[in-house]
């Protein structure tokens, strides 16, 4: 008797693991921010170069402010992202600039304080996620994520699609795909992840950046095209000299 209770309970339990939930795109992205520095991100002082400029990132909760400075044939260039919206100092002078100027500054600068600091993120207000399943790269499983932004709180650039691709393992994103609007059009991009470091709790890591020759290639289908080497090598996005407090 003992022994036929002791399989049923094993047969249960077999049933009861087949039809675990499936984590949803909310569980993905979560266990992926915890993992890369989670609440670390809440309060932190980055400082990294990269491409001749070096940028700063400061966190004190809601409040944020990220920096770009850079030597110009005018002298030293410091622009200013936060709360408040956006300023340029010319040489430690408050510059005045148009309106389409700092539009298109202020992209250039969250630009690259977004992907320096991926996957925090994410969870803003304006970012809508959905699964797209599991997939192989490299005989790896990932999680695909697909991440949308609302027009209101999305930015200049909310129609942009990125899509991510975390190890069902790890939890780390290892590849990141987005479309993004051009004059001409959708220009797409697929980016590896390589280089991880972890800098005082936080993860930081380089890019090698694709593009697809074929202009009908399919965000989606990026991953694919990358497994059949299909995909050329276009740049490295390389972060250096990272300082976390």
């Amino acid at each position: 008797m003992q022994k036929l209770i002791y399989i049923v309970a094993i047969c249960l339990l077999i049933v009861a693991c087949k039809t675990e939930t499936p984590l949803t795109a909310q569980d993905v992205v979560d266990k992926t921010i915890e993992v890369s520095g989670g609440d670390k991100y809440l309060n932190a002082e980055i400082d990294f170069d990269f491409r001749d400029m070096h940028y700063r990132s400061v966190r004190e909760g809601g409040k944020f402010q990220y920096e770009r400075q850079f030597q110009d044939s005018i002298g030293t260039i410091k622009d200013v992202l936060n709360n408040d919206g956006f300023q340029r100092y010319v040489n430690d002078e408050l510059a005045e600039i148009p309106d389409s100027m700092a539009v298109k500054y202020t992209a250039s600068v969250n630009s690259v304080h977004y992907f320096a600091l991926l996957p925090y993120g994410l969870n803003d207000a304006a970012v809508n996620k959905s699964s797209l399943g599991e997939v192989s790269i490299k005989n790896k499983v990932y999680h695909k994520i697909k991440v949308t932004f609302s027009q209101e709180g999305g930015g200049e650039d909310y129609e942009d699609v990125f899509v991510y691709w975390i190890d069902a393992e790890t939890f780390k994103a290892d590849y990141i795909a987005y479309s993004y609007i051009e004059d001409d059009g959708v220009g797409i991009r697929f980016r590896e992840a390589y280089n991880e470091r972890i800098v005082n709790g936080l993860r930081f890591v380089d890019y090698n950046n694709y593009k697809s020759e074929d202009a009908n290639m399919d965000l989606l289908g990026l991953d694919k095209a990358f497994e059949s080497s299909s995909l050329k090598l276009l740049s490295k996005i390389e972060l250096e000299n990272i300082v976390v407090k």
